[in-house]
């Protein structure tokens, strides 16, 4: 009789494990349809930016598209030469890297892709603050997605099945493969007079003039990619990374006069002039930088916000891993 049970309770298992496996495929099967549809809706549905952005060859870097539809460009990877010598004192030294290579986003979320993402995962849509009531200035759904805290971006970023940049990936992809140059695509601000970036021209808080075809933000990809094909890493937004903010933690890594593999930060926040106020690091500038204050985050100048905050001119895009 013993045998008999034991006989029967394997049959069971077994029958079980049978049907758990058709269920788990039926299931990934259903899952793969739905991003499929999405990544569809996301081609159908999107707007082209605005500008003319010459077109060039990046065949170079692998592509792909990432489950919600977005492309991505792999980024090789390398090392760099990450901070400024002549920056802000958070800035410096200059201290040598060496990555991983990843896929980042190709442009800035958009308020039109995360508006989807919002409505999928019933979360409330951020509230941006316009300027002068003229809501054109920021809310059209090809800008980029602005007012996102940390916590919003991070969330997108992982129903995508990505995560947020670290510092240094960002600047390593914002440099587009110069290292040592002024400002992202060179060693002038304007080549051939022509704005590289969507920046505030004038005396802040003045009138912007508009000399770069925006009074305020601007379609993503309005402004032509860097060496790497990425847009937008200059300008537009600023862009959460996963980073804590620490004002000495570069100061903290060239101590060690080694080579930083894969810096991950700092592994809390501490900001000497608020020691309270626990901090994210975000880069690449914004539409609100005047030309002389914005170029000198394009792209090793580093900003700070509240992890539970988000601004008119903060935005973000994703990363992901090799498998």
């Amino acid at each position: 009789m013993e045998n008999k049970g034991v006989l029967i309770g394997s049959i069971i298992f077994v029958f079980g494990s049978f049907i758990l496996m058709i269920v788990m495929m039926l299931y990934e099967s259903n899952k793969a349809y739905k991003m499929k549809e999405l990544a569809q809706s996301v081609k159908t549905e999107s707007r082209p930016a605005a500008g003319n952005v010459p077109a060039q060859d990046y065949s170079m870097y692998k592509t792909k598209m990432g489950d919600e539809g977005r492309e991505m460009v792999q980024i090789p990877e390398g090392p760099f030469t990450m901070g400024s010598q002549d920056g802000d004192p958070d800035e410096v030294p200059e201290h040598q890297v060496f990555l991983k290579g990843f896929f980042l986003d190709r442009k800035e979320v958009t308020q039109e892709e995360y508006m989807r993402f919002a409505k999928m995962t019933k979360r409330a849509m951020p509230k941006i603050e316009v300027f002068e009531d003229d809501q054109t200035k920021l809310l059209k759904p090809e800008f980029a997605a602005m007012s996102v805290s940390w916590d919003d971006a991070l969330a997108y970023c992982l129903w995508a099945g990505k995560r947020l940049p670290t510092e240094a990936e960002f600047e390593f992809a914002a440099r587009g493969g110069l290292d040592r140059k002024r400002f992202a695509w060179g060693d002038e601000f304007k080549p051939s007079g022509k704005f590289q970036a969507n920046s505030f021209q004038g005396h802040f808080p003045d009138k912007n003039t508009g000399e770069d075809g925006f009074i305020g933000s601007a379609p993503v990809g309005s402004f032509a990619p860097n060496g790497f094909g990425l847009f937008d890493m200059a300008g537009n937004v600023w862009e959460w990374t996963t980073d804590w903010y620490r004002a000495d933690y570069y100061k903290t890594l060239a101590a060690t006069h080694q080579v930083a593999r894969n810096p991950q930060g700092p592994a809390d926040s501490f900001d000497p002039s608020e020691p309270r106020v626990a901090k994210r690091v975000h880069r690449g500038g914004s539409f609100l930088c005047t030309d002389e204050y914005c170029a000198r985050y394009m792209p090793g100048g580093r900003g700070k916000g509240e992890p539970g905050t988000g601004t008119n001119h903060l935005g973000f895009r994703c990363v992901r891993s090799p498998k």
